[in-house]
């Protein structure tokens, strides 16, 4: 899994496995890395030792300690830019972020606009490029992250920024929750084709050993039962679930987060 998995404007965009079910994403341009959210140093020192690579850049979404968590052992013998959400006061980061900024890469020559999107923590950030998306825990496949910090309210907005992104973008979720979000999603809207054929896909990544991620804005725009809190049989089934009929979208996604965290 650990081979070259997705190229992106002529660098190489990599999936490191750690812990139970997280991705490190690092992005590789000749001998010149980045890595987001590295919440375990030693997956991305092995990688980086293997392939003869230099780390230029680190790029945080939240505070949680699976993103977090190897980030003092990477720069205790390097000098490199550490790029996190001001307000989240992550101790190591010397290059802080807010809606807007701009981190460049320029190694790796890409430019990412920061956009705040919290909900899952009260200060997460995403990083963009056109054609690509690191969302850290605010959007999964065919689900999202839960409130840890932040409101129903707040998330709901927050992806609605991301829906609102060009479907091409390929979206590099930090974790492998996608076969649990389909089998929510089946629940809360049962018939939806395309999500049954995603579904049938990412099972068979899985037992290839495979990541079911990157997804893509337009798929999720499709089979995501979070994006789709307008759907009239979304609307049905989160009434059922809760016993009253959400009379907004917002109410609706309110609904829909609080029963899949008892699902």
């Amino acid at each position: 899994m650990n081979d070259q998995y997705s190229n992106f404007r002529g660098f190489a965009i990599i999936p490191l496995p750690a812990f139970r079910d997280n991705y490190l994403w690092l992005l590789r341009r000749g001998d010149d890395a980045a890595v987001v959210d590295p919440g375990d140093a030693a997956v991305v020192e092995d990688y980086l030792a293997q392939h003869g690579l230099e780390l230029r850049a680190i790029l945080l979404t939240h505070h949680h300690p699976d993103h977090i968590g190897g980030v003092a052992e990477l720069v205790a013998h390097r000098n490199i830019p550490v790029y996190g959400p001001a307000a989240a006061g992550i101790h190591e980061t010397n290059r802080p972020v807010a809606e807007g900024d701009e981190v460049v890469l320029e190694q790796l020559g890409i430019r990412f606009h920061v956009l705040e999107v919290p909900g899952h923590t009260a200060t997460h950030v995403a990083y963009f490029a056109p054609g690509i998306l690191f969302p850290g825990d605010t959007l999964f496949s065919a689900g999202c992250g839960r409130l840890l910090g932040g409101t129903a309210a707040q998330l709901h907005h927050s992806l609605g920024r991301l829906a609102a992104l060009p479907g091409e973008t390929a979206v590099y979720c930090t974790h492998e929750y996608t076969l649990a979000n389909l089998a929510f999603a089946h629940a809360a809207e049962p018939e939806n084709r395309e999500r049954d054929a995603w579904e049938a896909e990412c099972r068979a990544l899985r037992d290839a050993g495979r990541p079911t991620l990157p997804s893509t804005i337009e798929r999720e725009r499709r089979i995501n039962p979070f994006l789709r809190t307008t759907e009239t049989a979304i609307v049905g089934t989160a009434a059922a679930h809760s016993g009253k009929r959400p009379e907004t979208s917002e109410e609706c996604f309110a609904a829909l987060r609080a029963w899949k965290d008892v699902f």
